[in-house]
């Protein structure tokens, strides 16, 4: 990942990064169908997964239209349909799960610009691989690895001349899950008091940071420095008071960790966790 210079050294006053206007939380991506009287996660219908390039590409813009407010019910949601019965990921909740999360670090400002619009682009890429002519042998994780790995699609050199798999782009949102994750969980369990810049450090240096080489580890860290309060993170996931707001984080952390923790071990089974 490449931090923008405007991320670190042209920081917004906090009061305008945090967006904190109160908001209902938009309908979640659904893909339900019934089966003899039980619901079961599905795949979301093409025009569904169209308008989910659309709302991705938005993101992309400068300025975030008015629905791409955050909401923590959102992300909840989209990751409750995340697993098949078997375990599987469907790569189109995963996709919508990260858009949530994409809205909760474009909430905050330019502090996280450098991770927000990496994600985005590699959204881009995996959405793209979901609409190409071979797109059902993308429907899940496994599949998708399966499907490069069978055809030699997955460039285990980085050449540059390579264009990027689809193991390779997931990997960089999933490595990006885990800091999301551990700093989720520290805003959960943290007093009034604690210091938001040194739990997202922790976060950072016990996930991002192992893959990120010196200059962008130190320019995290002054990033961090900057953030606003432990109450400002939790105004803005737009559910209610803080005790609500805890109470859902209690709800979706679990969610986003055995999401992380399925796909964690599928790329050690393939030996993909270090992919250049």
């Amino acid at each position: 990942m490449c931090i923008p210079q405007s991320s670190i050294m042209f920081l917004p006053p906090i009061e305008t990064r945090m967006q904190l206007r109160p908001t209902s939380c938009p309908a979640p991506w659904r893909g339900n169908s019934q089966v003899s009287g039980k619901t079961v996660n599905a795949p979301l219908k093409k025009k569904t997964l169209q308008t989910q390039r659309f709302l991705i590409e938005t993101m992309a813009g400068p300025v975030a239209p008015e629905e791409q407010k955050f909401c923590l019910q959102e992300v909840l949601d989209t990751f409750k349909l995340c697993l098949s019965e078997n375990k599987d990921v469907y790569l189109e909740h995963y996709i919508a799960g990260w858009r949530g999360l994409v809205k909760f670090l474009n909430s905050l400002g330019s502090v996280f610009g450098f991770i927000s619009m990496d994600a985005v682009n590699k959204l881009k890429i995996l959405v793209a691989y979901l609409e190409g002519e071979n797109g059902s042998q993308y429907v899940t994780i496994q599949s998708m690895l399966k499907y490069e790995l069978d055809n030699g699609l997955v460039d285990l050199t980085k050449k540059a001349s390579n264009p990027e798999s689809g193991c390779r782009t997931l990997l960089r949102l999933h490595r990006a899950l885990r800091w999301l994750e551990l700093f989720l969980e520290r805003l959960r369990t943290s007093s009034e008091d604690s210091k938001t810049s040194v739990m997202c450090a922790e976060a950072y240096n016990e996930s991002l940071a192992q893959h990120h080489p010196w200059v962008i580890r130190k320019a995290a860290g002054m990033a961090f420095c900057v953030l606003p309060g432990r109450l400002a993170f939790l105004e803005v996931m737009n559910v209610g008071p803080p005790e609500k707001v805890v109470a859902m984080l209690g709800e979706a952390i679990p969610l986003i960790s055995e999401v992380y923790q399925i796909t964690e071990e599928l790329y050690a089974q393939h030996n993909l966790l270090e992919l250049p």
